[in-house]
């Protein structure tokens, strides 16, 4: 897989298809860009599809932490740019949401249409968040991933659907506790509720009934916020688009659809 080198960061992306329009995929905390699986064979028929390992994740760079919002965001403008991408369509889910959100406000000329993904403005407390970061700095991966795991899918999803489940175990215990730390620290110290209203962009957010990171009151801010938002329920926990693939897929086509 090809890599790009912004200064000190070495970012690990796949280009796939032909043509125009591009649709990127920014992932989720504790995942690298295989958490896009599931989306690839139908959504690739229909567009060029970049995906990327968010900085501290996959093989992508873990530079010293911790990072923010910001930072993330123009991490993806400067792919973009060196891919000579101008305006492409955006998908993230949770923290990849979040840096969606930083690009709506900030990079809307960029953005032909922006999905907004189990995510909110703001997610967890500083102190939460800094208890993550303690226990995974002192004790790695594995002490937060049980954890993490029930949160990312419903009881029955895991228990219908074990090998998919293991699989995501295996891609959050295999990510940098480092990288993990620092994008926490991003989280933490974001918060775009006074702004998200400035996103102009057409917006669809999706969302899962059973989320618990992120409840649905917080769904509903972003669709009332941001101006003509549409927005999609999944009976899903916090990784919809692995839960609920086909009806997910389906949902960011139909947004994406000319």
């Amino acid at each position: 897989m090809p890599f790009v080198d912004i200064g000190e960061l070495k970012t690990h992306y796949a280009l796939t298809g032909d043509g125009e329009p591009v649709l990127v995929f920014s992932n989720s905390l504790g995942t690298d860009f295989s958490m896009w699986d599931p989306q690839m064979a139908e959504l690739g028929r229909r567009f060029r599809i970049l995906r990327y390992d968010t900085r501290g994740h996959g093989q992508s760079t873990v530079t010293p932490g911790g990072y923010t919002i910001e930072q993330l965001g123009r991490d993806v403008l400067g792919l973009l740019d060196s891919l000579r991408l101008d305006r492409v369509h955006f998908c993230g889910l949770s923290m990849g949401g979040m840096i969606g959100i930083w690009l709506g406000i900030h990079a809307s000329s960029r953005l032909h249409r922006l999905v907004l993904c189990n995510t909110a403005a703001r997610i967890g407390t500083k102190e939460m968040w800094n208890a993550r970061i303690a226990t995974t700095r002192r004790d790695g991966m594995k002490s937060v991933a049980g954890a993490v795991i029930e949160r990312w899918f419903t009881s029955g999803f895991r228990a219908s659907f074990p090998e998919k489940v293991a699989r995501a175990q295996h891609m959050l215990e295999n990510t940098s506790p480092e990288g993990y730390a620092a994008c926490c620290a991003a989280i933490r110290d974001m918060d775009q509720r006074k702004t998200v209203a400035q996103i102009e962009v057409p917006t669809l957010v999706i969302y899962g009934g059973s989320d618990s990171v992120i409840p649905t009151a917080e769904a509903h801010f972003l669709t009332d916020r941001i101006q003509g938002a549409a927005e999609v329920e999944l009976p899903a926990a916090h990784l919809s688009n692995v839960e609920q693939a086909n009806a997910f897929t389906e949902a960011v086509s139909n947004f994406l659809s000319p």
